[in-house]
């Protein structure tokens, strides 16, 4: 520790710390090693609590509590890139430090502090019979140790088993101390089986026909000896399938002769065990990039290696090759002898990603998402520490991985709004990677085919180098534009055109044949409406219309998630004439196989991947040909590169134009553009049909030409007029509460208070609303946004108001 450097910087894990905001403590001599990234024990207010070192710092010029002591058994919590990283996106998101570093780690693994109960040293002490004598006989009963005081039946309030401990804790009866106790999510412990060398000498004698020495062998014992000396046997076995499979008594028996040990080993919990590599990798035949792709990985090995931070915009259509670049940057970090993290938007998309890296560089990366289990998770995370240059392949959540030293950073689909979370820390991925790369002093890698608008602005005011690959494999598809306005006129009801149906209709799945229907809604159908009176069924919670599932025969709101039956008849009136109308990716689904019996039909949509494993497996059987046609929400848009994809429909190019937000028309672009190019990446022809009401659209034309150049300049113009990024930056302050009145009150207040310091103070920010959300209610409680928009919205608002506000740093939407 360097002079002056007496004091630091600590996240604590409470709740109701404010966004943004770390404490300041005093090193003792005894810690004076401590580093970022360190657990301690300090006290806030009036009990201990853990917390994590982000910074050593000097005197803050104020009164500081010393640090208590380190936990974690002395082993950093974090390595010191990521406890920096968790203090930049404290500052940066005003998130609570506690969340962010809680958001680092698998679930369970923060250490936990505890009140302990111990017995008293010295002579017992006598307490009348009761209660207070029944918790004392189990408090002597655990021992020198004791017993955690939430361990402790509470027969009554938690308040009362305090009360009585304290009283005993008076009486000299029994000792209280604030204890560090482990989280969790500790290692998989398994019991394996392996031959002794007399077991080997017994299974030889038997193959040889020979009776071993000893007492005579069971049939199964004899079984079991001869399968695991087998050559093809493993060195050891899990002793619970070998005891599934020849009877325990035969695994005991073996033991206890000394023909057999029994010893515990670590099993590392892996959602890809067991998963076969592909049989194609993502470089072309005979394994050579093109120049284009090339010169990208020369610059990325050589800021890996100079140890320079550098950020690329790739841009490149689908079948471009950037799954190539990126296998090449990875391969480069690995040679200079540093690690790598690989982000996707989405769960299903980081399966084949991961299955393109195996098999291009042969190795084993780490996979990392939110759909992992707790023990997954802490086994990825402890993977991820223990080796010198993991490659790590996963969600947003992949940007926090515990990589010492990475010397690349990808971000696939850089455009996509999956990057942006939308819980607490309210962080965006892809700004996390370059804050990364930055603090890590390694490149970084945006790839789209559609990238954000406000991605192209940086890189044309010179923040990102602007690098284009021209497409590599295939040739672009004809697109097709179909006006549903004609279709409805001559009497098509449904969701499918006639184009489409024929389109459809003329699959050959024999020759390999296979299409994608897109159509970025849930369910058979968006209202559930009485024909008589007009009422339609929506969520108590946020008042939305609810959506009908058939899958389940039910209804659910897409934005609570809260369940309800379907009535029978009109809450309203009584009558029985209920109306499904609209339709999503369920009654696509229907309507395809009703219509194409022969065709394999199958759905991806967020209903499919909720169910552990089921996104994989439907992806894992389109690639394979097992499903012909794929129907799906915006998850089918993205990192497929199936080249037998002849045939993409847009079911609807018209979801996303209406919602009246700022970015719409870029979304509905990127979505069309990412969905065209699933067709025709490979030798045959391929065909895109997109179905719209608005074929007039700035935004439909642009697809139908190919060129978007002047949608990109009228957005930019606007976004510069406006002061959004990438010429400025935003904040969503949303208020939350019960009260109608007490929320619209609360969103003046402060949009008042944050008018006149934007006057005084002379900021160029503007203060926007109050303003209703989109989704006015939510969870019971009415929400309010106000908008602060401009060249330093954090500077104007200065720090997290607190509840029942939350605040959302550059959001994905304004709705």
């Amino acid at each position: 520790m360097t002079a002056g450097e007496g004091f630091a910087e600590v996240a604590v894990d409470v709740a109701g710390v404010p966004g943004g905001r770390t404490y300041s403590y005093r090193i003792p001599d005894a810690l004076a090693d401590l580093a970022p990234g360190d657990g301690v024990l300090v006290d806030y207010g009036r009990r201990p609590a853990v917390g994590v070192v982000l910074a050593l710092a000097g005197d803050p010029g104020r009164e500081t509590k010393p640090v208590l002591s380190r936990v974690h058994g002395g082993e950093s919590i974090l390595p010191p890139l990521q406890a920096r990283l968790a203090l930049e996106i404290a500052r940066g998101w005003l998130a609570p430090p506690g969340l962010v570093v809680r958001a680092m780690l698998p679930p369970g693994l923060l250490e936990r502090v505890v009140l302990v109960a111990t017995p008293a040293p010295g002579d017992p002490v006598i307490v009348p019979e009761g209660p207070a004598a029944e918790l004392l006989a189990r408090i002597r009963a655990a021992g020198a140790e004791g017993i955690a005081v939430p361990d402790l039946p509470a027969e009554g309030s938690r308040a009362t088993l305090l009360r009585r401990l304290r009283e005993l804790e008076g009486a000299g009866a029994v000792a209280l101390a604030w204890t560090v106790r482990e989280g969790r999510s500790g290692p998989r412990m398994e019991r394996r089986a392996a031959l002794t060398p007399e077991g080997r000498a017994a299974a030889a004698r038997l193959a040889a026909g020979e009776r071993p020495p000893g007492p005579p062998l069971g049939p199964r014992q004899r079984i079991l000896l001869l399968d695991l000396a087998a050559p093809d046997a493993a060195d050891d076995e899990s002793a619970a399938r070998l005891a599934d499979a020849y009877g325990p008594s035969a695994v005991a028996g073996l033991a206890r002769r000394g023909l057999l040990t029994l010893h515990a080993q670590i099993v590392e919990r892996s959602p890809t065990a067991g998963r076969a590599a592909p049989s194609r990798g993502s470089l072309p035949a005979g394994g050579e990039r093109n120049p284009g792709q090339e010169g990208i990985v020369a610059e990325c090995a050589a800021a890996s290696a100079e140890r320079r931070s550098i950020a690329f915009l790739l841009e490149g259509p689908t079948a471009s090759g950037k799954t190539a670049v990126y296998a090449g940057a990875v391969a480069a970090a690995l040679a200079a002898g540093r690690g790598a993290i690989v982000l996707v938007p989405e769960i299903p998309l980081a399966l084949p990603l991961l299955d393109r890296l195996r098999h291009d560089l042969g190795l084993e990366p780490v996979l990392l998402h939110s759909a992992l289990t707790d023990g997954e998770r802490a086994d990825a995370w402890r993977r991820i520490r223990a080796e010198a240059t993991p490659v790590v392949v996963g969600t947003r959540l992949a940007v926090l991985a515990p990589v010492r030293d990475p010397g690349i950073v990808i971000v696939d689909e850089e455009h996509d709004p999956a990057y942006k979370s939308d819980r607490t820390p309210r962080i965006q991925a892809r700004d996390v990677a370059l804050l990364l790369g930055r603090l890590a002093a390694a490149p970084v890698i945006l790839g789209s085919a559609t990238p954000e608008i406000a991605t192209i602005g940086r890189a044309r005011n010179g923040e990102l180098l602007h690098r284009r690959l021209p497409r590599a494999a295939g040739r672009p598809p004809t697109v097709e534009i179909i006006d549903l306005r004609a279709e409805l006129a001559a009497g098509n009801r449904g969701l499918i055109s006639e184009p489409l149906a024929a389109a459809l209709a003329a699959l050959d799945p024999s020759v390999g044949d296979r299409a994608i229907l897109v159509l970025n809604r849930r369910g058979s159908a968006s209202v559930v409406l009485c024909r008589d009176c007009g009422y339609r069924q929506v969520c108590p919670e946020c008042l939305r219309p609810l959506v009908f599932h058939a899958a389940t025969m039910g209804l659910r709101c897409h934005h609570c998630g809260a369940t309800a039956p379907v009535a029978r008849r009109c809450p309203a009136c009584a009558s029985a004439r209920i109306r499904y109308l609209g339709g999503g990716t369920e009654r696509v689904e229907r309507e395809v196989a009703i219509r194409n019996p022969a065709l394999r039909v199958g759905r991806l949509d967020r209903d499919v991947s909720e169910r552990r494993g089921a996104a994989e497996r439907v992806v894992d059987d389109f690639t394979a040909g097992r499903i012909d046609v794929l129907v799906g929400t915006s998850l089918v848009t993205k990192g497929l590169d199936i080249p037998e994809v002849t045939l993409v429909g847009v079911i609807s190019a018209d979801v996303a134009l209406s919602l009246p937000d700022e970015r719409a028309a870029e979304r509905t672009w990127q979505l069309l553009v990412q969905a065209i190019g699933r067709a025709g990446r490979g030798d045959r022809p391929g065909r895109a049909i997109i179905q719209t009401y608005l074929p007039e659209h700035p935004v439909i034309q642009a697809v139908a030409s190919g060129d978007p150049t002047e949608l990109i300049e009228d957005e930019l113009d606007r976004r510069r007029r406006f002061g959004a990024p990438p010429y400025g930056r935003i904040v969503k302050l949303t208020v939350a509460h019960e009260d109608h009145a007490t929320a619209e009150r609360l969103a003046r207040e402060l949009a008042d208070r944050l008018r006149e310091r934007s006057v005084v103070e002379a900021r160029r920010t503007d203060v926007l609303g109050p303003v209703p959300a989109y989704v006015a209610r939510r969870g019971g409680r009415w929400r309010i946004h106000v908008i602060l928009r401009g060249a330093d919205p954090l500077g104007l608002l200065g720090e997290d108001p607190g509840p029942p506000w939350s605040v959302d740093v550059d959001p994905e939407s304004l709705l």
